[in-house]
């Protein structure tokens, strides 16, 4: 399994996190991944084998070869029907909003065609540069072409949705929105509204995901760290509401996500992200 990030462009570099690959020989007879919330938007491009989504334990849906999946808040199984070849940019959970002028949650947890969101015609030709480039360098320049085209229109990151966001990832999480804005209503239904719009879930929704990634990462690069020690350091109030807050957005408890053959994927790219 070959996972690589990749740093974009630096006029993309504020909405754009990374760009990443993903590869799986056909062979290996991968089992279904589950998919964890992480607050961001992503980009695909499917250059292998389809690959389905499950929505409920025996059916799915084969997703679209060329898509955004927006902000996930749930967790979903995902399972390659063959070889994997996976192309993607993954923007920042305020980014991909400055791109389209559909509100965000009406993205949320669903695939949503390119053709749908941008000029159907501009995306059949950066399907065919993303499918016919020769390296994974050609198709970062390909997309990011395509994406400062569009920034060319419109070029706004609320100061009040991004400050809130670099306040909860510098923190983990842990920032108040209370702390943030200073207890200052006005500004906090202003918020609300912008980061249902931008973002596709609320300040404390999205605080809560950013904790538990931070959790995640703590567990993933120190697998004999107890779980009373991730707690503490990730800044939950007890193991207990550490280990509910797990279930919720993974499904499982902690020690099981370590061990499933099913959290394989997630555990590769949350280790490294």
């Amino acid at each position: 399994m070959n996972y690589q990030t990749f740093l974009p462009h630096p006029d993309l570099a504020a909405i754009v996190k990374c760009h990443w690959i993903l590869e799986v020989p056909g062979d290996l007879g991968a089992p279904k991944q589950q998919v964890v919330p992480d607050g961001y938007v992503e980009m695909y491009f499917i250059l292998g084998n389809d690959v389905q989504r499950f929505t409920s334990e025996t059916e799915f849906i084969i997703q679209p070869r060329t898509m955004v999946f927006g902000p996930v808040t749930k967790p979903y199984y995902v399972q390659p029907t063959g070889e994997v070849d996976t192309f993607a940019v993954r923007f920042y959970p305020y980014g991909f909003a400055n791109l389209i002028s559909q509100p965000i949650h009406e993205l949320a947890d669903k695939e949503t065609p390119l053709t749908a969101l941008f000029e159907e015609s501009s995306i059949k030709k950066l399907e065919q540069q993303i499918i016919k480039a020769a390296s994974t360098q050609a198709r970062i320049e390909a997309v990011e072409s395509f994406l400062l085209a569009k920034l060319k229109d419109q070029w706004v990151i609320d100061n009040i949705v991004k400050s809130t966001i670099d306040a909860l990832s510098k923190t983990k999480g842990n920032a108040s929105i209370h702390s943030i804005l200073k207890d200052d209503p006005s500004k906090r239904r202003n918020l609300e509204r912008k980061f249902s719009k931008q973002v596709g879930m609320s300040p404390k929704q999205l605080g809560r995901i950013i904790r538990l990634q931070a959790a995640l990462k703590l567990m993933l690069n120190n697998k004999d760290k107890k779980l009373t020690e991730v707690a503490y350091e990730s800044e939950y109030y007890d193991q207990a509401h550490f280990i509910k807050d797990f279930k919720e957005f993974t499904g499982t408890n902690p020690r099981e996500f370590l061990s499933d053959d099913q959290m394989m994927l997630s555990s590769l790219i949350y280790a490294k992200d």
